[in-house]
């Protein structure tokens, strides 16, 4: 058995970072993530006149309750979701001019449901270019609060973002959600916002944010569920392999953890302990159709593994997979194809065909992270695939290529 320490969630570590800045008090954030994503978001708290400390498995983070510390600053967000839509939320609690900007991958990646949303709350937000997509400035006064309704159907982010918004108003938070997508993570929101102080029930499509405001404490941050899918599934895929992710188990807050239970479905031996999780090959793979509208960024794990089951695999219901770093259903049905395997797809679905990936081929990653972590998996048992872009994994696995070489090797 194979044991894998997998780096900090970069979903915990976003959440964690603007509820440590908006909290009272100095946030000690135990084994965060280090990564592009989170050294952009920290960064961009540093520019906007919060106190962030880095040191080895520690960062720490002075709240500001009020607000930015600057009353100027320019924030670039790099290619970081949470970042371009989480920062300029928490930036229009202080009083001051922010602008935002981010990479071209970014500025492509929509923003408009939630700055509709902080438009209603009496935000004064401008875009600097398309609407409702990055470069954008913030002319901040403070949030008043209210009731507003949200389609959060593209990405639950825009949730995320406001919910984390709603304890820092004068008067708090009614949001109702008409659609929602990937709900776990918001259910990773409210945990987080309730750890830290806040006050946020859910009423049927409804969630109620009192305006308590945040209260600072030491905050350990869990491995990242996502990307312990690739090494999940590598050891679903190789007979006689298993792996064991410790700090993963049944009280995880990351919904995408449930990534086992469909390599269960699909005959792997699956233990999910209090502290962690393993996965053995019992050398079957059979084929399913899943819906994964909760656990979409594991989406692409599934499809790279998928030829290599006795069965078509069909994933459902994962629209949103197309507005993420790349249209990740259509990379993975071209890389797939490229590689010799029948792939048919819809607007939210894609099919796929059992058969032997045959290579050299060079994966087109479109500078998506998950596209390289998903295809090692394949490269597994297909010799000659390549990347275009192998460093792109700084994003959120600096380190991943050597890790899962590592892991590859190990008998």
């Amino acid at each position: 058995m194979t044991v894998i320490d997998i780096p900090g969630s970069k979903s915990v570590t976003a959440r964690a970072l603007f509820l440590a800045a908006a909290a009272e008090g100095t946030t000690t954030l135990l084994r965060p993530l280090v990564s592009d994503d989170t050294e952009g978001f920290a960064e961009g708290l540093a520019a906007l006149g919060y106190a962030v400390r880095r040191e080895p498995g520690a960062w720490h983070v002075e709240g500001r309750p009020a607000g930015p510390g600057a009353d100027t600053a320019d924030v670039y967000c790099r290619d970081g979701a949470t970042t371009a839509r989480f920062l300029p939320a928490l930036a229009a609690t202080g009083r001051g001019t922010y602008r935002f900007d981010a990479s071209a991958q970014m500025r492509r990646r929509p923003l408009g449901p939630l700055t509709a949303a902080l438009r209603t709350l009496g935000v004064d937000l401008r875009h600097g270019g398309e609407e409702g997509h990055h470069p954008l400035a913030v002319h901040a006064r403070g949030v008043r609060g209210g009731a507003l309704t949200l389609d959060a159907g593209q990405s639950s982010q825009y949730l995320t973002a406001l919910l984390m918004l709603g304890p820092l108003t004068a008067e708090g938070l009614d949001i109702t959600v008409t659609d929602l997508v990937s709900e776990p993570y918001v259910e990773i929101t409210l945990a987080m916002m309730r750890s830290f102080g806040a006050d946020v029930r859910r009423e049927g499509r409804t969630y109620r944010v009192a305006p308590t405001g945040y209260r600072a404490r030491t905050y350990a941050v869990e491995p990242d569920a996502s990307t312990a899918s690739y090494f999940f599934a590598a050891a679903a895929l190789e007979p006689g392999r298993s792996v064991t992710v410790p700090g993963l188990g049944t009280g995880a807050l990351q919904g995408d953890l449930a990534f086992v239970d469909v390599l269960r479905r699909m005959g792997a031996d699956v233990e999910i302990g209090r502290d962690a999780t393993t996965v053995r090959s019992t050398g079957t793979l059979r084929g399913l159709t899943v819906n994964m509208r909760d656990i979409s960024d594991t989406m692409p794990t599934l499809a790279a593994m998928a030829p290599f089951a006795d069965g078509p695999v069909r994933i459902e219901d994962v629209a949103n997979t197309r507005v993420k770093e790349c249209d990740r259903l259509d990379a993975c049905a071209e890389n797939l194809r490229r590689l010799g395997i029948t792939v048919r797809t819809g607007p939210d679905w894609i099919e796929i065909h059992p058969g032997t990936p045959a290579g050299p081929v060079g994966i087109t990653t479109r500078g998506d992270h998950r596209i390289v972590m998903s295809f090692a998996v394949t490269a597994l048992r297909t010799p000659g695939i390549t990347f275009d872009d192998p460093g792109c994994v700084k994003k959120t696995f600096p380190d991943f290529h050597r890790a899962f070489d590592a892991f590859a090797r190990t008998p």
